[in-house]
């Protein structure tokens, strides 16, 4: 008898903690896109010269000193350098736990963005999680 309740208690034991592992995983940042809303539910890759270009991204796991990096670069932009770094911001989460979207967003210029292509590196930790392009036409 003893044995048989050893058993169930050891399974419960390692179904809570399996459901624990899933609960409290590794940090990931996923789904890098371009978009017209900060929910990144508009995606596009295509704006116009007075469009506010948002990035977006989903952080499942987030915990307080993670950081997100992002590096905004006008890659072939008529009377810029290839691949000139515009700016580059970064978001450092402070909840415990977080999940949920990050986003970072970068308004037109004055007098608008300039027709071209661009490039904007997403980096979680240090790490370069992903590479969106969009143009401006």
């Amino acid at each position: 008898m003893k044995s048989k309740n050893l058993s169930v208690l050891l399974a419960v034991f390692v179904l809570v903690a399996a459901q624990l592992a899933c609960a409290f995983g590794e940090p990931t940042l996923s789904n890098v896109r371009t978009a017209r809303d900060a929910d990144g539910v508009q995606t596009a890759s295509t704006f116009g010269a007075f469009d506010t270009v948002y990035v977006v991204s989903d952080l499942s796991n987030g915990a307080a000193g993670n950081i997100i990096t992002s590096k905004w670069f006008a890659e072939n932009v008529d009377g810029v350098d290839p691949n000139f770094l515009i700016d580059e911001a970064d978001i450092n989460v402070t909840e415990e736990s977080f999940n949920g979207t990050i986003y970072f967003y970068f308004e037109p210029p004055t007098d608008g963005w300039p027709t071209g292509t661009y490039r904007v590196e997403v980096y979680f930790n240090g790490a370069l999680t992903g590479t969106v392009n969009f143009s401006v036409q």
